[in-house]
């Protein structure tokens, strides 16, 4: 991570480290396993301090050490007003690794100093560490001081017997883990070697560093291992399949007299000695039966009795058999399934599904769906499963199709009466749903009554054995009964004629009037009358598809001519109480005006005829005779007299 700061704000952009192999004199041959491979360990912040005979620092459990101190961690970041590189892992990549962190002390010195034990005497072994120069190029004004370390390898006893300098550990403007190394040879006899790490360079602004992942391998000749008949070093087939490969292996010169030993392992786990395989060839036999796993093998050679020690052992690169597991499977299906509807089929397990089935059926993918499928289509349906290696597994599932009912109704569409009811009769099944179930004496049987309210559409449904199903629909359509309205009574003089004005609603019907006489059109809902007396008209409405029939009346009153009375007593004995002419109705647009003596006027009424009581605004009036004024609304007739009150 590099970090910029202006003022009091601090803004870091994440950059991954950087690894690089520096000018190292490092192993050309092969390497054994490492017989020292300091991690430093793992885990979160801060790590363990070294043991005091590792270094002569102080350690701190802080990040951002000050000089002649260090710190074990899995990160650090914005030190000394971000002048350091900020990263987040050890030379591995992995967030959780340790490293040593070193701000070098004023004065050079070593700063890390290891004993190792147990080597072989007369062989030679590979030292290697990564460091990192951790201060940017900017940081002291452009002049840092960089690190310059020299590696030695000595005897117990001080005798040196190699030493290695890094040079100037450059500064870089991203993090960037260097790898330094060289090789050296055991005098015979020395099984003890001690490893010191200098700080050349003088302490101050600069001269800061990361060490991480110091190893000691075994250096000896080239081995370069193949498999016979194979181009890589991985040969991978699937399990259940047998096969039998050669591993060679060829050694270059460097020893005197080397010895050879095969190892193998299985999934990365210990390596073993394989027991009289010590020529450069060696052939491993896979069976049937043989279980999934990677299988690996190397070659180890040392020199002559020291075979024996690991720490004397080179390694060539690993050969792996990969053989790789064959799917678990699943193969399903939804059914058993009824003819006509949709089935699916499902397979697990792979990456890739081929599916063959009856009539020569064939089809690709985790689901297949087989729509209208039909009895001819049951059978076994098989999967090939293919997984991510490429291994293939063969499964099977069986299908079942039963056979679908064929619903059959006794009708499609039907006409019915408002408040009739109908039959329904289904067939074809051994259960019966009918949807909805409004208006049906039962919903659940083959026959019920239909009494719908309005227009219906009835689904029908019907199981068979298998619980497959069919559906059928009738249409009910309802006809509603028509709504007669005959219009007013009317009133006319004798000899004058009316229109009558009449409604009819509904569809479907038809509709005249009764008695046919002194009538213009019967079969008109306007028709023109003129009778000679009282009379009554009955128009009546009929369903045209024989639904019942509906009437109404109007009542035709006929006056010879307009009588009026010339007085009435309204005292309350219920005997000629009001002032009436009730054949004003014949004028449809007429006005009654009557005045007292004085020319008030105390009674009107207009088109209503509607009887005087012989009060004016809530008061009786005084006995006398009152002037009555009558516009019958023609235009020409006016009629004019008086009427007495006698109380």
């Amino acid at each position: 991570m590099i970090c910029m700061r202006s003022k009091i704000i601090a803004i870091c952009f994440a950059l991954p480290a950087i690894f690089h192999h520096a000018n190292a004199q490092l192993c050309q041959g092969s390497l054994g396993d490492p017989i020292i491979n300091t991690t430093f360990g793992s885990g979160p912040n801060p790590g363990p301090s070294l043991s005091a005979a590792t270094t002569n620092y102080q350690y701190v459990p802080n990040d951002c050490p000050n000089d002649g101190f260090y710190t074990v961690r899995n990160n650090t970041a914005s030190c000394f007003g971000n002048s350091w590189h900020s990263f987040s892992s050890d030379h591995t990549g992995n967030a959780n690794g340790y490293f040593m962190l070193v701000n070098a002390s004023i004065q050079p010195s070593a700063f890390y100093l290891d004993t190792v034990k147990g080597l072989c005497g007369n062989t030679t072994y590979e030292f290697a560490a990564w460091i990192m120069n951790v201060l940017l190029p900017s940081a002291c004004s452009g002049n840092g001081i960089q690190p310059n370390l020299t590696f030695s390898i000595e005897e117990t006893n001080g005798t040196v017997l190699q030493t290695y300098n890094t040079g100037t550990v450059a500064a870089s403007q991203f993090p960037v883990w260097r790898q330094f190394g060289f090789f050296f040879t055991t005098p015979v006899g020395v099984s003890d070697i001690v490893l010191r790490i200098f700080n050349n360079s003088q302490g101050g602004c600069g001269n800061d560093l990361a060490l991480d992942d110091i190893t000691f391998r075994p250096c000896g000749p080239l081995l370069t291992p193949a498999i016979t008949g194979i181009a890589s070093d991985t040969v991978s087939f699937c399990e259940g399949t047998p096969g039998t490969f050669t591993f060679t292996c060829s050694v270059s010169a460097g020893f005197n007299n080397p010895v050879l030993q095969w190892q193998e392992r299985m999934n990365n786990g210990s390596w073993t000695d394989i027991p009289l395989a010590n020529t450069n060839s060696l052939t491993r036999i896979f069976t049937t039966a043989t279980p999934p796993g990677d299988y690996q093998y190397r070659l180890a050679v040392a020199e002559i009795g020291n075979l024996g020690s690991a720490q004397c052992r080179i390694v060539s690169r690993p050969l792996t058999v990969s053989i790789n597991k064959n799917p678990e499977t699943t193969a399903v299906n939804d059914g058993p399934g009824c003819a006509g509807n949709t089935s699916i089929l499902t397979a697990t397990g792979g990456t890739q599904y081929l599916w063959t089935g009856p009539n020569g059926f064939t089809g690709s993918g985790a689901s297949i769906q087989l729509s209208n499928v039909q009895l001819n289509q049951a059978g076994k349906y098989y999967v090939t499963v293919t997984n991510a290696a490429g291994c293939s597994k063969t499964d099977s599932t069986t299908l079942i199709i039963n056979s679908s009912p064929v619903a059959t109704v006794n009708l499609v569409n039907a006409s019915l009466c408002a408040g009739d009811s109908i039959q329904l009769i289904a067939g074809g099944g051994t259960s019966y749903t009918w949807i909805p179930a409004t208006g049906l004496s039962n919903a659940n049987i083959f026959n019920p009554k239909a009494s719908p309210l309005q227009t219906t559409t009835y689904s029908m449904v019907i199981s068979n054995q298998f619980s497959c199903k069919d559906t059928a629909v009738i249409n009910i359509n309802i006809i509603q009964e028509p709504i007669v309205d005959a219009g007013p009574d009317k009133v006319i003089l004798k000899g004058q004629s009316i229109q009558l004005s009449a409604l009819v609603i509904g569809t479907g019907n038809s509709f005249s009037w009764s008695p046919p006489v002194f009538i213009d059109d019967i079969f008109s809902l306007q028709p023109v009358i003129n009778p000679p007396a009282d009379s009554r008209y009955i128009l009546e409405a009929v369903s045209n598809v024989g639904c019942r029939s509906v009437s109404d009346t109007m009542f035709v009153k006929v006056y010879n001519g307009i009588y009026i009375p010339n007085a009435f007593t309204p005292n309350g004995d219920g005997i000629n109480d009001t002032w009436n002419i009730p054949a004003l109705g014949v004028y449809p647009d007429f006005e009654l005006f009557i005045y007292n003596r004085y020319g008030q006027m105390v009674f009107r009424t207009k088109n209503i005829p509607i009887a005087w009581n012989g009060n004016y605004k809530g008061s009786p009036c005084p006995n006398g005779a009152y002037t009555y004024l009558i516009k019958t609304g023609n235009g020409k007739d006016v009629i004019r007299g008086s009427v007495m009150i006698i109380r």
